[in-house]
């Protein structure tokens, strides 16, 4: 039945922007179904494609401040019927009101029970002076000469065009026509970067190794650290007569909905970034900024989203690395325990164990035959792909040429994600990674792999 966080909608009306402003200006925001009656029974909507265009177009043009990335419309089948399912996330600039009527009794709304009822003007008020005012939107970015050819290129991979006003249409722009410190972080320069650490032991004192992505794009950023991570969550395998089984040190879902959690919501208006730092039994995640004011902690492992950027996680959305509101907690709960977070007044550290299994796996996989003949196979096909590249950058259908093949097939279609994930090739077109001209290049870390095993074999 209809609660303070859920409305039912036979069709869309006239009144439905009062619906989804109250929804932005209460705390934990709220869904609207339509093609559900009040009793909860389901009779569907007809055209669901055009009432999708409809809800999307009327939310953002009715509505200020803008609730771009505050939103999703899904399609869904329920009892064989269409019907649109709207979320709506708490706004962190309330109170949000009808353009129409401005920021007035008229014109404000916010859910009471599972009602919809005017704001008061003493609440206008209250509300207007606690907005943020520190939000990545509002803050100027520090250098104006910006480029965004990475973002152009992103959005292009996912079928959309930037055109000249994309700046103003993305909200990459203050109220004076300036760059924001959301344009900042999405240009291809800016001055921040991501560490990635790994120590050996249980502690931060044996530093073996430290990476740092960024001073690009924050979306090239995420999928930086997302592709270095994957390489640190090693596959464990114990092959028997029968099966196969695998295991990865962490659960692949919630690592990436974490690491992409931490980069989206992390606080930048303090000039703090996200950190990743791998010990021997753990990963440690941690993203600046604690939970919203007015969120308790049971609402946001309940998956709750307030965007702490809407801005980016708008364009997160738009290039389908997020999928929708809310999504990514339930995942993360899937694998892990609620204990796996850490709350401080500044900071959210998220705590993922090796998986035991994993390193049971891997231990009983050394005295195995099997295992150790696979492991021998894949080093040969890596030394050779490394060798092929050595004398100028090939393409991946010449590379299984050089190798004797006629086509890119088995363990050499395997060893060109991992050997670049690792580090020992790169593309000599980063920017376009699906280009028909793209080819592998040896890196300074390939060359002393390269030279390290021919040293050793003479």
């Amino acid at each position: 039945m209809e609660s303070n966080r859920i409305e039912y909608k036979r069709e869309l009306t006239d009144g439905f922007e009062r619906e989804a402003l109250a929804f932005l200006n209460y705390r934990d925001g709220g869904v609207i179904y339509f093609g559900i009656d009040q009793d909860g029974s389901v009779v569907g909507v007809s055209n669901g494609d055009a009432m999708q265009l409809a809800i999307k177009d009327r939310l953002k043009n009715n509505i200020l401040p803008s609730c771009l990335g505050l939103f999703d419309v899904i399609h869904e089948i329920r009892e064989g019927k269409d019907i649109m399912r709207v979320t709506l996330a708490s706004g962190s600039e309330k109170p949000y009101y009808l353009r129409k009527y401005g920021m007035s009794e008229k014109g404000c709304f916010v859910r009471i029970g599972s009602a919809t009822e005017p704001m008061s003007g003493r609440m206008i008020e209250e509300l207007f002076a606690r907005r943020t005012r520190n939000s990545i939107g509002l803050i100027r970015s520090p250098r104006q000469t910006l480029s965004f050819e990475q973002v152009r290129i992103y959005y292009q991979e996912a079928g959309f065009s930037l055109g000249d006003q994309f700046a103003a249409n993305l909200e990459l722009l203050t109220e004076d026509g300036a760059y924001n410190y959301a344009a900042y972080l999405l240009a291809d320069r800016n001055g921040n970067s991501v560490q990635v650490a790994k120590y050996r032991g249980l502690d931060r004192y044996d530093l073996i190794d430290s990476n740092e992505y960024g001073y690009c794009s924050l979306i090239k950023t995420c999928k930086q650290v997302l592709d270095r991570l994957e390489v640190e969550n090693r596959t464990a395998t114990r092959i028997t007569s029968k099966e196969r089984i695998e295991r990865r040190l962490w659960d692949t879902v919630a690592l990436r909905e974490t690491v992409i959690n931490a980069i989206i919501h992390n606080d930048f208006t303090n000039e703090a970034v996200p950190k990743f730092e791998i010990f021997d039994d753990r990963l440690e995640i941690t993203s600046a900024g604690s939970i919203p004011l007015g969120t308790t902690r049971e609402e946001f492992f309940a998956g709750y989203s307030i965007p702490r950027n809407k801005i980016l996680m708008r364009v997160f959305k738009d290039l389908k690395i997020v999928e929708y509101l809310g999504s990514g907690m339930p995942r993360i709960l899937k694998a892990y325990p609620k204990e796996s977070f850490i709350f401080t007044a500044n900071f959210i550290r998220t705590v993922f164990p090796i998986s035991q299994e994993a390193l049971e796996l891997e231990r009983i996989a050394m005295m195995q035959p099997e295992a150790q003949v696979e492991a021998q196979v894949e080093a040969q096909v890596d030394l050779d792909i490394l060798a092929a590249c050595s004398l100028q950058p090939l393409s991946s259908g010449e590379i299984a040429v050089a190798l004797g093949h006629k086509q890119l097939s088995g363990n050499l279609r395997k060893a060109l994600p991992r050997l670049k994930n690792a580090g020992f090739l790169e593309y000599t077109i980063p920017d376009k990674p699906n280009s028909r001209l793209q080819k592998y290049r040896l890196t300074a870390m390939g060359q002393a792999l390269l030279a390290k095993e021919g040293g050793r074999h003479e």
